[in-house]
Parts: structure tokens; C-alpha cells; sequence
């Protein structure tokens, strides 16, 4: 299992609006929800998904990128 998370300091705002809210409201079953977790191949699918739309590389250098990928530890409770 693979967390997507959004990450809150890329100021990704081109990406939000070209279809980068719409990939994620259709991974998230509310608006308060800031984390999915995924199987690894459907983790890297919406990750290559999210990679195509304009604005994705557009976030500060220790921000890069609207969502980050986050290991998730065999012993944490989900």
C-alpha cells in the first residue's frame, strides 16, 4: 500500500484548476480527505495521471510537486 497525500506547500494552483482537483475528488470520498491510500500499481497509475496535467512540476525545489507518495509502514494501523 502507497499514501498519496496533497502537499500543502506547493502552490500548485495551474495544476488544481486543469484537472488536478477533478483526478483527486475521484480518489477522495469527501472535501476534508488530504490522503489516499492505494495499491502500489494504482498508486503509480494516478501519479503518472497527475504528472501529465499543465502545472504538475510548477511548486517551490523543496516542493515540487501537488501530491507526494508515502510509504506505509507494515505495523501502522489504517
Amino acid at each position: 500500500m502507497i499514501r498519496i497525500t496533497i502537499d500543502f506547500e506547493c502552490e500548485a494552483d495551474e495544476w488544481w484548476e486543469n484537472g488536478g482537483r477533478v483526478l483527486w475528488e475521484s480518489l477522495v470520498e469527501g472535501f476534508d480527505n488530504n490522503a489516499v491510500l492505494l495499491d502500489d500499481a494504482l498508486a503509480a497509475s494516478v501519479m503518472e495521471q497527475a504528472a501529465g496535467l499543465p502545472g504538475w512540476s510548477g511548486g517551490h525545489e523543496y516542493a515540487k510537486h501537488p501530491l507526494r507518495l508515502e510509504e506505509v509502514d507494515e505495523d501502522e494501523a489504517l
